[in-house]
């Protein structure tokens, strides 16, 4: 299933089932696709929710039992086993959405452009891609409008756009191939690990060691669809990731990393910091909008709130990025400065330690 239609799917799920008609005839078919041929009988609830990680497996039984999830042209219900080469439909009593990406005038930040490719530097809030809840206002808009006189540049084609992404609430830099030919060279050099990405991160607590390796599948959380959560590496649930770190500064009771990607999952560096019990500093989806460590006083308190003001997203910037140009065969390393939110973050937390004696880290307590 491809990313664009899990997300057309979930966009489709949010809507109230219950107010619609079960019946049949003028239904509109949304999105389609057909069972792989090795696939063992399986729950079609159970299938669609591992197949689609937006939305939960309730949520889908609920679309079952309205008769919109087809199986052959058949409503079927959520008991329903999936069968190899089954064409599966989400069929809807109103037409889909356009989801076709139109040019916005929108200020983007280009740091490098040839004929082959760009070199953006992302501001923190921008979504990269349209999707449910985003369908205007993404960096695709933006890089329509830029691209918009070379008449070659589809920004509706796959087979050019983005090579990678990076979250909403992340800053830094993305590459986006302006040619099917550079976006298989681009893509084939992450897939091989061979590019370079590091990125700059503050997380909660003083770790133990100056560098280490996190090495974690990476999945869905179960209990929390938006959310990701490692799992063991010989486990058959979630990909591999692997996660290297290195301390830059520390602040007592924050620290701050150079974090390398090995691999590249959704929310690798987000799920795998939480995952060793250093969730980044101001990522409310797992955990780092807590006061996780440090002192019991107001005032303590009121200088960490202060500095979640100051840096309102997960501290976290991708700040360099070195691939191979795809036509020319010369290494492009690009490096990014701080956003202002994350600098004034990190000053703020310097100016912090340059006033505390060592003594008030020795427990490094966690407040409750």
């Amino acid at each position: 299933m491809e990313q664009n239609d899990m997300i057309k799917m979930a966009d489709d799920f949010l809507e109230d089932y219950e107010a619609l008609d079960n019946d049949n005839n003028g239904l509109y078919e949304h999105w389609k696709m057909e069972v792989d041929p090795g696939q063992k009988p399986v729950r079609i609830d159970k299938y669609l929710a591992e197949k689609n990680p937006y939305q939960s497996r309730n949520r889908i039984q609920n679309a079952a039992d309205a008769g919109f999830i087809h199986v052959n042209g058949t409503p079927v219900k959520s008991n329903y086993k999936v069968r190899p080469g089954d064409m599966i439909t989400l069929m809807l009593d109103r037409p889909k959405h356009d989801t076709s990406i139109v040019a916005e005038e929108i200020p983007l930040n280009v740091v490098y452009e040839d004929d082959q490719l760009m070199v953006v530097d992302k501001e923190a809030g921008m979504v990269v891609h349209p999707g449910a809840g985003n369908f205007t206002g993404t960096l695709i808009n933006a890089v329509a409008w830029h691209m918009k006189d070379v008449k070659d540049f589809d920004p509706n084609d796959p087979e050019v756009g983005l090579v990678h992404r990076i979250d909403k609430d992340t800053s830094g830099l993305l590459v986006v191939a302006k040619t099917p030919e550079a976006k298989t060279a681009l893509g084939r050099q992450f897939f091989n690990k061979t590019t370079h990405r590091s990125y700059n991160a503050l997380v909660w607590g003083n770790l133990t060691e100056d560098d280490g390796r996190i090495e974690g599948n990476i999945g869905r959380d179960p209990k929390d669809r938006l959310r990701m959560k490692v799992f063991a590496p010989d486990s058959e649930t979630g990909k591999p990731a692997v996660t290297h770190y290195r301390v830059i500064e520390r602040y007592g009771y924050t620290t701050l990393l150079e974090c390398v990607l090995e691999t590249g999952r959704t929310h690798q560096i987000r799920a795998h910091m939480k995952h060793i019990g250093h969730p980044l500093f101001g990522d409310e989806r797992y955990g780092g909008t807590e006061i996780l460590r440090g002192q019991r006083s107001s005032t303590y308190k009121a200088f960490i709130q202060n500095c979640f003001a100051l840096c309102p997203r997960q501290a976290l910037h991708a700040q360099t990025l070195g691939f191979v140009h795809p036509a020319t065969g010369r290494q492009m390393d690009f490096d990014s400065e701080w956003p202002d939110d994350f600098r004034r973050l990190i000053d703020k937390w310097r100016n912090f330690i340059k006033g505390t004696t060592a003594d008030t880290f020795e427990q490094n307590q966690t407040v409750k």
